[in-house]
């Protein structure tokens, strides 16, 4: 599957209210400014648009089982922005989303002249897209306002994290960077076994990669599984971490809870490693286009 980090770099140029999980901001603004970037028929609904097959904001939000991108929004809580503090975030791509970047980065930098936030004296907050960049390649600059022209996007897939010879592990640590959203027997989880989030990560890498990728994986997904219900919970810190979004479609506020905090394994692991990596770059669970569900190896011991 082809995938494309991108890191944008913003400076506000008025006060700006935020709220302190912002990827649900983003989210909602980023659809509402794609559209009009891309849009030719501007009252036509998109379903029955005829233009709906070639349309990069239909392929985006419309047409897609699975979204092509993923908004890793601020890693602060802070609320509050003056004029001349810095806001960055990140873009994910996967597939052929990447090669639409060039609107996302129009988008965005409409976003920024529109404003965003709560409205102080009448007014939303905005900003000044200043770069955006994969790596250490620069991708744009508003210094000249061109975008490089360069396959920033790489392939990614589990062989990209196979280990050679055998690789003893009994203990790692996972930390939810950002509220992780799922589901088991039709539930919402406040816990995590490991068969839970073996079973979540299954699901997102088939998901992405017969969506973007080259279709269903080589996986033995009972086996993994099975062994996955031997590993035990050793040490967790995990709480639930409830946080209020407002859904214009729906037009109501909606609580999206989610699970946060660091967790320990203890077991056969080291196959499962190529799963977890793959998802640190990923993300995974429900809601993860808002950026949640980021996970991360903190620690890990033979």
């Amino acid at each position: 599957m082809l995938y494309g980090k991108y890191s944008f770099k913003c400076s506000f140029e008025s006060d700006t209210i935020l709220p302190q999980y912002k990827g649900s901001t983003f989210r909602g603004i980023f659809g509402h400014a794609l559209k009009k970037v891309v849009c030719a028929l501007k009252r036509q609904e998109c379903e029955d648009c005829l233009l709906k097959d070639k349309c990069v904001y239909a392929f985006v939000f419309e047409n897609a089982f699975i979204h092509p991108y993923v908004i890793e929004p601020p890693d602060t809580t802070g609320t509050d922005y003056g004029k001349g503090d810095e806001l960055a975030f990140n873009l994910l791509l996967f597939g052929k989303a990447n090669d639409y970047l060039p609107y996302f980065i129009y988008a965005f930098d409409m976003i920024g002249k529109t404003g965003i936030g709560k409205r102080i004296k009448g007014r939303a907050g905005t900003f000044k897209l200043e770069s955006v960049s994969s790596g250490d390649q620069p991708v744009y600059s508003s210094l000249d306002g061109k975008m490089r022209q360069h396959d920033f996007a790489n392939e990614l897939s589990l062989s990209n994290f196979r280990m050679k010879g055998s690789n003893a592990l009994n203990s790692l640590e996972i930390s939810l960077k950002t509220p992780l959203r799922l589901k088991y027997l039709n539930h919402l989880e406040s816990a995590l076994p490991f068969h839970v989030l073996v079973r979540a990560m299954l699901r997102r890498i088939s998901s992405l990669e017969n969506s973007y990728g080259t279709g269903e994986p080589d996986i033995d997904y009972r086996e993994l599984v099975k062994i996955a219900e031997t590993v035990t919970t050793s040490a967790s810190s995990l709480r639930w971490f409830d946080w209020k979004r407002y859904s214009s479609r729906q037009e109501q506020s909606m609580l999206m809870g989610g699970i946060t905090g660091n967790v320990t394994y203890s077991g056969e692991i080291a196959e499962f490693l190529p799963l977890i990596r793959f998802c640190e770059k990923v993300h995974l669970g429900k809601q993860t286009s808002f950026g949640l569900g980021k996970i991360e190896i903190v620690g890990a011991q033979p």
